[in-house]
């Protein structure tokens, strides 16, 4: 359904992404941001979701500036690779990859011609919380599982657009006590809990539950329609 294209960012560099149109106007756009496995075959299928949804949706290559090119499976050893990568994302320099998601709203706003939104899995939850928080023209963020927005560093931040938040009660990677922690600090965030594992919402993984996939792609659809009319 999709074809890749090129956004440029503040500083000029040229990023690759994933854009999925959908069949008539779309009634808004949706920013999709990858877990550590880069922009891979579930990552464009979640795309080609939003836009069977209505939705344009732009996947950006958010490993580009670190490792051109990444589209992982699920395993021990890509998992481990996968790490690296964000882990050198990470190390960028300020404003490092929100530039290139900050690209990627400008061109889905002006794509669909209306308001845009962002989800993120994984460590594109941690982005998309970022992005809620730092970048312009968003309407709405939804970060699946996001791995640090719990800590205290990244709950200080302050969210200007509304946000759904989705976590997993038996994540290893994210303690429960700490989404307490961070819905005490953030009321004004919808959170939503799963009995599940980090990255329920991928059918290529272990972890997949379907119940609760369905469920938070039902609230995501739901907050969305919602915030993007």
């Amino acid at each position: 359904m999709g074809t890749m294209i090129e956004l440029k960012a503040a500083d000029g560099t040229l990023v690759p992404a994933y854009e999925a149109r959908p069949a008539g106007t779309p009634k808004g756009a949706v920013v999709v941001i990858q877990e550590i496995f880069g922009v891979n075959s579930h990552i464009r299928n979640v795309a080609d979701g939003y836009a069977a949804e209505g939705y344009l949706a732009v996947a950006p290559a958010a490993f580009h500036r670190a490792k051109p090119g990444v589209a992982l499976g699920y395993t021990d050893a890509d998992m481990g690779e996968g790490f690296g990568h964000k882990t050198a994302v990470e190390a960028l320099p300020a404003p490092g990859v929100m530039q290139d998601i900050q690209a990627a709203i400008d061109h889905a706003a002006k794509a669909s011609g209306g308001k845009v939104g962002i989800v993120g899995y994984c460590w594109g939850g941690l982005l998309t919380w970022r992005a809620a928080c730092m970048l312009s023209g968003l309407s709405a963020a939804v970060p699946y599982y996001g791995g640090g927005v719990t800590t205290p560093e990244e709950t200080a931040r302050q969210a200007t657009v509304p946000v759904l938040a989705h976590f997993a009660e038996e994540d290893k990677w994210i303690p429960l006590d700490t989404v307490e922690a961070f819905k005490k600090a953030h009321p004004e965030v919808e959170v939503h809990t799963y009995a599940a594992h980090h990255g329920f919402n991928c059918d290529q993984r272990g972890a997949w539950h379907a119940p609760s996939a369905q469920l938070a792609r039902e609230r995501t659809l739901a907050f969305f329609a919602k915030h993007l009319a």
